[in-house]
């Protein structure tokens, strides 16, 4: 039996490789990709350790080392998938950076970086994925990208990060129509809370921590949107919870870092307030 192959940017920790490991498990060979091929002394994960965990579910595994900014190894790494498996099923744009800082104190450096980062190397990673994914016999593209909802709180504190995120938001709609008649179902998957991840561990106020949820909430959501009819959900945006709550979850306890914590709403969520 051939098993279906997932590409996930930014899969050496946090999101991303929680959801290389949840995919791997239920049949998926995985292409990970990632900056860390050494030990970083402050962040877990590296290339070759998640390469390890995803071969230990019984995977086949491509590891890539890729800075998803640059097209040329954009280029090499859809190469390197069809010299070693000569097909892709799925594409998660998960790769992002994330900085939330009012226009007056943004660095254009900074600004140009998260847009490269998110904006522009998921419509480079979807672009350069089309051929492989065009053979596939129900490819998919999940975008980790918030609802466009165009309202001032989700704007006013921190356009240029926005800007990024709706801008993956926008390639949901935008590639689910222009490739439908094509076979490809395009969603945006976002999370209902904070996720414990490296960016909230160090850009955020640290108590908010114990507030946030394991990556594993986002990874177990993935597989439910996996489960949708593609027909039906293509071009269509999903929170986490919502997905799960649709297979019949109702105790999220397990997700939680702090039990007795109640979970914080991500930016982008109804029940968010600054």
């Amino acid at each position: 039996m051939v098993r279906p192959v997932a590409l996930i940017t930014g899969s050496t920790r946090g999101i991303g490789q929680a959801m290389a490991i949840a995919l791997a498990r239920t049949g998926y060979d995985l292409v990970i990709t990632g900056k860390s091929e050494q030990p970083h002394p402050k962040l877990p994960g590296t290339l070759s350790s998640v390469a390890q965990e995803v071969a230990a579910c019984g995977a086949q595994v491509l590891p890539f080392a890729i800075d998803v900014r640059d097209e040329s190894k954009v280029t090499e790494l859809f190469a390197a998938i069809q010299q070693r498996f000569g097909r892709l099923d799925l594409l998660v744009n998960n790769a992002s950076a994330l900085s939330l800082i009012p226009t007056e104190q943004l660095p254009m450096k900074t600004f140009d970086l998260i847009h490269q980062v998110g904006a522009r190397a998921t419509f480079a990673c979807t672009q350069a994925a089309l051929p492989l994914l065009k053979k596939a016999p129900q490819p998919r593209v999940v975008n980790m990208c918030p609802p466009l909802q165009l309202e001032p709180r989700f704007l006013e504190k921190n356009i240029g990060y926005t800007m990024s995120k709706y801008s993956m938001s926008l390639c949901v709609l935008g590639f689910a129509h222009e490739f439908a008649a094509q076979g490809l179902a395009v969603h945006g998957l976002w999370p209902q809370t904070l996720i414990a991840t490296a960016a909230v561990q160090y850009q955020l106020p640290p108590h908010l921590l114990k507030h946030s949820r394991h990556p594993s909430i986002v990874a177990d959501a993935l597989l439910a949107l996996l489960r949708l009819n593609p027909e039906k959900s293509n071009g269509r945006f999903f929170l986490d919870e919502d997905l799960l709550r649709q297979e019949g979850v109702s105790d999220f306890s397990a997700y939680a870092t702090d039990p007795n914590a109640p979970p914080f709403p991500d930016l982008y969520t109804d029940d968010f307030q600054w």
